[in-house]
């Protein structure tokens, strides 16, 4: 019997994939071993930190930035991300803990163990930093010499994904998100990561990566909608 997450996974493939974005590059492209991948994500990667920006308006941290509610606020984050919620190897804060600074909290309970299913979470934590990073917020502009007034539609949304180090399930749903709402190899993703944040994925998560990786490549291949796979 499927379960409640793979049921919301499914329906967000219907959502997400048929939006993709075919690659020039597609017929050459093969994903990559787990072995070759741990390679490219040593190679050229930066230095560890507690928080870095890896995309406009989204940040990849620790447990120590997670609970810097100063720091937060100082960046202007308004939502956060935590890849470590459980009771083992986890970062106890949730939406009660961001009350004061008003931000928008969401969590998923994932051990940073090899055989635990982060994939369960691709989609959903995928629709939750497309949302965040889409939503547009009104703002009133004015032309001096002109006295007058008009509004703009810009976004001011930024976004925590965390974990305990930052560096195994933060950063695997990050790649995934960045393979299923900017059309993205699994290889270009994690180039585009490691340059920006010290990103280490156990070995069982670049598996499930890599099978999100065939799967959405062969979606933009055949050009195939899930809803006529059902």
């Amino acid at each position: 019997m499927a379960s409640s997450s793979s049921k919301t996974s499914e329906t967000l493939k219907r959502k997400f994939v048929p939006k993709m974005k075919p690659l020039e590059t597609e017929a050459e492209y093969v994903t990559p071993g787990v072995y070759e991948l741990e390679k490219i994500l040593h190679r050229d990667s930066v230095e560890y930190t507690h928080i870095n920006e890896v995309w406009p308006n989204v940040w990849i941290g620790d447990e120590a930035s997670a609970k810097d509610k100063h720091g937060l606020k100082k960046l202007g984050v308004t939502h956060v991300l935590n890849a470590a919620e459980g009771t083992y190897n986890n970062v106890d804060t949730g939406a009660e803990y961001y009350r004061d600074i008003d931000l928008i909290y969401s969590g998923v309970t994932a051990e940073d163990t090899t055989t635990f299913d982060i994939s369960q979470y691709f989609f959903s934590a995928a629709e939750f930093i497309d949302q965040t990073l889409s939503r547009p917020e009104k703002i009133e502009t004015h032309q001096t010499r002109q006295h007058s007034s008009s509004l703009q539609l810009c976004n001011f949304d930024k976004l925590l994904v965390h974990c305990v180090m930052g560096r195994s399930r933060s950063a695997t749903l990050f790649l995934a998100y960045l393979m299923i709402c900017k059309s993205m190899t699994l290889v270009d993703a994690v180039d585009h990561v490691k340059r920006r944040r010290r990103i280490i994925p156990n070995w069982g998560f670049l598996k499930q990566l890599r099978k999100l990786d065939t799967y959405l490549l062969e979606q933009r291949v055949q050009g195939t909608n899930p809803e006529d796979e059902k």
